[in-house]
């Protein structure tokens, strides 16, 4: 049986595969889409380390502006 993160760091490398393909039919878009696939592999790569880790957010300075959090 697949575990939840298992089947995310699946889902995260095949959009990662998607945005290349995008990017790849319209040059217009493909750096873009290059530095979407570039996230997405990250995350993929951070769920497959570790799983329950977190990851300080922009939003976590806003909400403890001292680093109080």
């Amino acid at each position: 049986m697949a575990r939840h993160s298992d089947i995310a760091v699946n889902l995260l490398r095949n959009a990662a595969t998607f945005f290349r393909d995008l990017g790849a039919q319209n040059p217009d878009i493909a750096e873009q889409m290059e530095a979407n696939a570039q996230t997405y592999d990250a995350v993929a790569t951070l769920m497959e380390q570790d799983p329950d880790g977190r990851m300080p957010l922009q939003t976590d300075a806003l909400d403890h502006p001292q680093g109080n959090a």
